[in-house]
């Protein structure tokens, strides 16, 4: 597990307060493109190498390789030559991730198999590791392919990489989506209120959701009764929600304040109506890479049958470890591998109504949560079988109750922030655009106010995905 140290976390008052006016600053009053892509470059080796500085020699070791590799493949019409520097490349940044985050895990798990225990102590987990990694090689493989030019400029390539909206935990970007923007960007007053906008309402949904929500979880673990266990599984629920949709919203909010335009990371996934159209909602960077870069080179989904539950087995096995070194995400990436082979094999999902299939892929979703949170599958398990009311010895209990009188208007309010509501401000916007801009502009300094206030208040400020 990595640090999480709080100079290198968004919703930290250093950050917010020190960090980020002074890389604005510099930024705009640069006004040579090169100069700004310097001040970011530093800016983001500054960010990276005060949360964890010995491992910044680790992340340039991957990029100068992969540089060296990249100007290879242009460098040499000979296939076997582009073939082996492109290797050369990917099996360097993926021989890091697999030595800092699995080595400890497989051997472990193969002692334990022989009745020897663990004889390897886990890696301090480098932080970002598993999406700056994905970063670069999206960059190595799709020069190799022809999809995008060579990157000769090594101080791009290395912006391109270390970025620091989005290099603790995404959205992972494509380099060939994301080039033409390091060599030229043009930046409006209004990317810089919209980014400013989608910051604050990312900030928000971190300090003053997801935080809530975890306290929630933290009071409950898996929950000693029926009232506790769905308490602790709804919150989480919403907790890595706002978590990791609120970083991804203050990471897409910098950079188009930079003049940067990421694409989207989440869509309203708890509103999905099969498993499917789940993952299509949720953590959309990561599945875009597992389906162009593993899923359709497998052969996708226009294979047999027998084939195609291959390639979702090896998709989502992959997917559940690269959220974790640990048993609990393998078993949570073949929980998912299984209702997707049953819903792309027998079409069941499109065969019910709408409410039926709203409410049966939520409650899929918070298991799958339940398993993804619980460290052990035991402990998994066990907390299922309480929220069936199989291995609960009580309906409630006092710290349920509890939570429950403390943190229903919170959790009503999650639950309500998880909905689209995008129709509803748009049909505000357009009777009077005059009124609405300036009620946002009051809501969004009322929510900064907050924020700022959580901040100096509160000590209790998790990031879930420092963990991956």
């Amino acid at each position: 597990m990595g640090r999480t140290d709080c100079t290198v976390v968004f919703s930290s008052l250093t950050f917010a307060a020190c960090f980020l006016p002074s890389v604005f600053c510099l930024y705009f009053l640069s006004k040579n493109p090169r100069w700004r892509n310097g001040v970011l470059l530093v800016f983001s080796i500054l960010f990276y190498s005060w949360g964890e500085p010995r491992f910044l020699l680790l992340m340039l070791l991957s990029i100068g390789i992969n540089y060296l590799s990249a100007l290879g493949i242009a460098g040499s019409a000979r296939p076997a030559v582009r073939k082996l520097c492109m290797l050369l490349g990917v099996m360097t940044s993926l021989g890091l991730l697999i030595w800092f985050k699995y080595s400890a895990f497989a051997v472990n798990s193969l002692s334990g198999l022989l009745g020897l225990g663990d004889v390897m102590q886990p890696k301090t987990l480098p932080i970002g590791i598993s999406f700056y990694t994905f970063q670069v090689l999206t960059y190595t493989i799709d020069v190799y392919r022809g999809k995008c030019p060579v990157q000769k400029n090594l101080f791009r390539l290395a912006l391109y990489i270390s970025f620091f909206p989005q290099l603790i935990a995404g959205p992972i970007v494509n380099y060939s989506y994301i080039q033409p923007q390091l060599e030229k960007r043009d930046i409006s007053h209004e990317d810089v209120y919209l980014g400013l906008r989608r910051f604050i309402i990312g900030l928000s949904k971190k300090l003053l959701l997801a935080n809530l929500c975890g306290e929630i979880t933290d009071l409950l673990g898996g929950g000693s009764s029926m009232l506790g266990a769905w308490l602790s599984a709804i919150a989480f629920t919403l907790q890595i929600y706002f978590d990791f949709s609120g970083y991804s919203d203050m990471a897409i909010g910098m950079g188009r304040c930079f003049g940067f335009r990421f694409l989207e990371n989440f869509d309203h996934p708890y509103v999905s109506l099969s498993v499917s159209e789940f993952w299509r909602r949720w953590h959309i960077s990561l599945g875009a890479f597992f389906r162009e870069y593993v899923y359709i080179p497998l052969g996708g989904s226009r294979v047999n049958k027998a084939r195609l539950a291959l390639n979702l087995l090896v998709v989502w096995a992959l997917t559940g470890l690269w959220h974790g070194a640990s048993w609990n995400f393998l078993v949570w990436g073949l929980y998912y591998c299984i209702l997707l082979i049953i819903e792309k094999l027998t079409g069941v999902s499109e065969k019910l109504p709408r409410a039926i299939r709203f409410a049966g892929t939520l409650l899929l979703v918070i298991f799958g949560w339940v398993i993804f949170y619980n460290e052990s599958l035991t402990q998994g398990l066990g907390q299922i079988s309480r929220m069936l009311c199989f291995g609960a010895e009580h309906l409630s209990d006092g710290v349920a109750v509890y939570c429950l009188k403390r943190y229903l208007g919170v959790l009503l309010i999650s639950v309500a922030a998880c909905l689209p509501w995008t129709r509803l401000r748009k049909c505000f916007a357009c009777r009077n655009k005059k009124l609405f801009a300036a009620a946002e502009g009051i809501v969004l300094t009322a929510l900064l106010v907050l924020c700022y206030l959580s901040l100096a208040g509160s000590s209790y400020n998790p990031f879930l995905y420092f963990r991956f």
